[in-house]
């Protein structure tokens, strides 16, 4: 889908499947486990050990033959030698001998003829002999070797997202790093000859440069990498010159904000027409004229999706077409933003013809939503308090208070 259709003008689902298409799946690496967070399994896991791997006491107490203590009670305790002492990471453990108990701490192997443990608090703690109070069924207070996970089971599907407990389980088995998608790399450019960084002193007609750092941003919070490339010159020319020297090997995608609409001075559509990118508009607000395709430029083809400048139509057309397919990239089971449904407070009316993504706020108590500033492309401080996007179709004119509507969740 590297055209725009006749008359120029896309859906949203069309423009998603363009940029889907675009961004390749990624291939493999292997992390260290540390490196592992938020990282998406490649392959299925499988125990190299059974888990636990040897049968070990669930509590501090003693080793015993069940049998042996039939009968035992507070008021009529049994009395046995003490014949060995079992802390947690002995390796020599000797075998019970009848008539015996062993002294053994929490995590510590369970002697071979031991079929119990008594928990030291049902005793009297002896070191030499001590009085059991207690008559244990067989198999009590042990825990049995491959009770959670036998050796060569799939314990970690391809897929899985992995955090704190995936990661833990793979220490568990053995392994010291996982085999998981890589990450996409983005090249994030900003363009436009009015740019100051944040911190300097503006002159006439300047703003400060906002685009880059937010979108940036977002790469890294969808799951990928960015590397952030401020103040190219409005100048097809040194455009042209930039791209061909940093979107070389290690970069999936190069993202752009501003320069993509009708105007005189918009570099990024002069720079790549002809040369792989497409251009046009998205039937959408905020965020109609978009692009997209692999520019091909000195020797160099890369995947570029074109953003317009005003920062809302920038980070929502982010949120609708790059995060998704950043996401699914990388083999995320879950590359949408949740959606839900919520009372509309308040009534709303929608350009016909155009699909909205209106700034709200969800009171998810009261199940509804509140759109919070217009629908102005430069309000970018109602951006900032938004917490979710209204999504109003494109056949829809006109929403009622209380109407229930689609909303697409937010952070996180």
């Amino acid at each position: 889908m590297s055209s725009w259709p006749e008359g120029g003008t896309r859906s949203v689902e069309q423009h998603a499947a363009a940029v889907a298409e675009l961004v390749r799946p990624t291939g493999t690496e292997t992390v260290p486990l540390a490196g592992a967070s938020d990282r998406v399994l490649a392959g299925d896991l499988t125990a190299g050990l059974a888990l636990p791997p040897f049968d070990n006491s669930a509590m501090d107490g003693y080793a015993v033959r069940a049998a042996e203590l039939a009968g035992a009670s507070d008021t009529h305790p049994v009395e046995l030698p003490v014949a060995a002492d079992i802390p947690a990471g002995r390796t020599d453990v000797p075998p019970l001998a009848p008539g015996t108990v062993a002294r053994i701490m929490t995590g510590a192997p369970v002697p071979a003829g031991a079929d119990a443990v008594v928990p030291v608090e049902r005793t009297d703690g002896g070191t030499g002999r001590v009085r059991i109070s207690a008559q244990p069924q067989p198999g009590a207070f042990v825990r049995r070797a491959g009770e959670d996970a036998a050796a060569g089971a799939v314990v970690l599907t391809a897929g899985t997202v992995l955090g704190a407990p995936q990661i833990g389980l793979a220490a568990a088995v053995g392994r010291p790093g996982l085999t998981v998608h890589r990450r996409p790399h983005v090249l994030v450019l900003s363009t436009g000859s009015e740019l100051v960084a944040p911190g300097e002193e503006l002159a006439p007609g300047q703003i400060y440069e906002s685009n880059g750092t937010m979108l940036a941003v977002a790469v890294r919070e969808a799951g990928a990498t960015a590397e952030q490339l401020s103040f190219v010159p409005d100048d097809v020319d040194r455009f042209r010159a930039v791209l061909a020297e940093r979107a070389g090997d290690g970069v999936d995608l190069v993202l752009t904000s501003g320069g993509v609409s009708a105007g005189a001075y918009e570099v990024v559509k002069d720079a790549m027409l002809g040369h792989g990118v497409a251009f046009g508009k998205v039937a959408m607000q905020p965020g109609g004229p978009q692009g997209c395709g692999r520019l091909e430029l000195g020797g160099t083809s890369v995947a570029v999706v074109t953003l317009p400048g005003n920062p809302v139509s920038s980070l929502v057309s982010f949120e609708v077409f790059v995060r998704p397919a950043l996401r699914a990239a990388m083999g995320r089971p879950d590359p949408g933003r949740p959606v839900v449904t919520a009372r509309l407070d308040g009534a709303l009316t929608s350009v016909p013809g155009r699909r909205q993504f209106r700034r709200g706020i969800l009171d998810a108590v009261a199940g509804t939503v509140a759109e919070v500033g217009s629908t102005g492309s430069h309000l970018i401080a109602a951006l900032a308090r938004a917490d979710c996007l209204i999504d109003i179709p494109a056949e829809t004119t006109a929403v009622a208070d209380g109407e229930r509507v689609s909303i697409v969740l937010l952070g996180g």
